[in-house]
Order: C-alpha cells, then sequence, then structure tokens
C-alpha cells in the first residue's frame, strides 16, 4: 500500500468580478474542470462591460483529498504473477484512514477515468479504473489500538498463577506443529512485543524495534514461522523469494503523477 499526503480539493469555486463586485460560484464535480472567465452578472450587460472574475479561495470549498494504492495480499498472489494494484480516492473523513503496510477493507464505487496523457495521441479513448472510498476499515489494530476487555485480563492473570514459565509456553504456541525451535520461538516471541524506545538525556532517540535473521539449511522450517507470525503481527506482511523476485525489491525512483511527489 502506498499513501499520498492529504491535499485540498476543490468542490466549489468562487468568483468575483473586479468591476461589479458580483460573485459567482461554480459546481466542480471532476479533477480537471474549466475556470470562468467573463462575468455573467445583469450589472454588466446593462453597461455593457466585459468584467473579467477572479477566483476567491477564502470563499470556495475544499475537502481533504487522499490518493491510496492498494496491492493484494502476497499469499494470494499465484505463482508466476506479479501482484495488482488499484488506485483508490479517498474524501474527506476517509483521509488518513490506513497507513503503508495496513490490511484494510475497502468500500466504494468502482468507476472509470479518462487517461489524459498528452504523449499519446489515443490516450482518451483508454480509461483507467479507480475506487471512490466511502468506508475504510482495518482488519488489523495496531497495538495501541487494541483494548484489552476485563475478561482477558482475568484469563491472563489465571494462566500466570497456572502456569511459572508463562514466557515458555507462548513460545510454544507460535506454530505448535513444528517441534523444537524453542530458542528461535522466543525470539520471535519477543520480536512481536518489540523492545523500549530510548531517549537519552542529549536528546538521541533509539528505536525499540527488534531485528532477527534466520539462517540455515532448507527445510528447517524457517518460511513456516515467519509465516506464522506474519498473520499475528499488526502490520506484517510476508513475503518469499518468488515474491519478491516478481514483484522486485529494488530501488527505483517514481513520480506520483497527481501530486507530483517523487517516491524511491
Amino acid at each position: 500500500m502506498k499513501t499520498s499526503d492529504v491535499k485540498p480539493f476543490i468542490r466549489v469555486a468562487s468568483y468575483a468580478c473586479d468591476i461589479c463586485g458580483h460573485e459567482l460560484y461554480q459546481i466542480v464535480t471532476s479533477p480537471v474542470y474549466m475556470p470562468l472567465i467573463d462575468c455573467t452578472s445583469e450589472k454588466c450587460k446593462n453597461n455593457q462591460t466585459r468584467g473579467k472574475i477572479y477566483p476567491q479561495t477564502r470563499a470556495s470549498k475544499f475537502v481533504a483529498y487522499q490518493e491510496i494504492k492498494v496491492q493484494e495480499p502476497s499469499d494470494q498472489v499465484p505463482i508466476g504473477h506479479v501482484p495488482r494494484s488499484l488506485t483508490v480516492y479517498a474524501f474527506g473523513e476517509c483521509v488518513k484512514q490506513c497507513s503503508p503496510g495496513d490490511s484494510v477493507t475497502i468500500h466504494g464505487i468502482y468507476l472509470p477515468t479518462v487517461n489524459n496523457n498528452p504523449k499519446v495521441p489515443t490516450s482518451k479513448l483508454i480509461h483507467n479504473t479507480f475506487i471512490e472510498a466511502f468506508k475504510i476499515i482495518k482488519l488489523k489494530q495496531s497495538y495501541k489500538d487494541t483494548e484489552i476487555s476485563d475478561d482477558m485480563i482475568t484469563e491472563i492473570e489465571a494462566q500466570k498463577k497456572k502456569t511459572p514459565d508463562l514466557y515458555t509456553t507462548l513460545a510454544k504456541s507460535i506454530a505448535p506443529e513444528i517441534y523444537g525451535h524453542e530458542d528461535i520461538k522466543k525470539a520471535l516471541l519477543l520480536l512481536l512485543v518489540g523492545g523500549v524506545h530510548k531517549e537519552m538525556p542529549d536528546g538521541m532517540k533509539i528505536r525499540g524495534n527488534i531485528n532477527i535473521l534466520l539462517m540455515g539449511d532448507p527445510g528447517v522450517a524457517k518460511s513456516q514461522l515467519l509465516k506464522h507470525i506474519s498473520h499475528i503481527s499488526p502490520r506484517g506482511v510476508y513475503t518469499t523469494g518468488k515474491g519478491s523476485s516478481g514483484v522486485g525489491l529494488t530501488a527505483a525512483v517514481v513520480k506520483d503523477p497527481v501530486t507530483s511527489k517523487i517516491y524511491i
């Protein structure tokens, strides 16, 4: 997933005449529109003058706009294929509802849009597709958004009294179908929980994120363990060698056609 910055999108454009002071309003229904030029008030018509109108930002109406590009999950991509992506336009309250790496469900309207490419003469005959979202739901909540109920706290306290070594029990619950590898499972458990963010007296910040590198012979369940914790992690994305080579995890510079922002 890739999200752009929140930009203002004009809905109603306001104009003012420099001769008679008349105000005009234009409803904008598309990203590209033709602004008004001449004044159409009765005063300018009676005086047989052609008053010029100028846009007024204060009287115009803007809404928040954000472009979101979603990509299908890597576990649902057919073997040998590149993951498909789709553009989503969010307006108003739908902006800032998701971040890159989240798994989301988007409700919206599937619409076509004209491909305005001046370099290709027949580009207006080809239409791109997008979704105008009116509801975005996160499938995985972050640790900060997760609320622990009283029943869960009671269950945790009961498990602490029942099993003194709760750390080992939780580690064994990771991929229980795989025997052994207790040290690796404990490391993966700490990887899920994360560390503590520290701020030094001089202002330097130390991240509490944990990194892990698994090395071993083929067939020792390295990928299975990582795939299991990717389903538990709030923003975990699992990728394999085939999937990463198909997508291309290389450095590339891409310019956004809408916001003209450069992504690396």
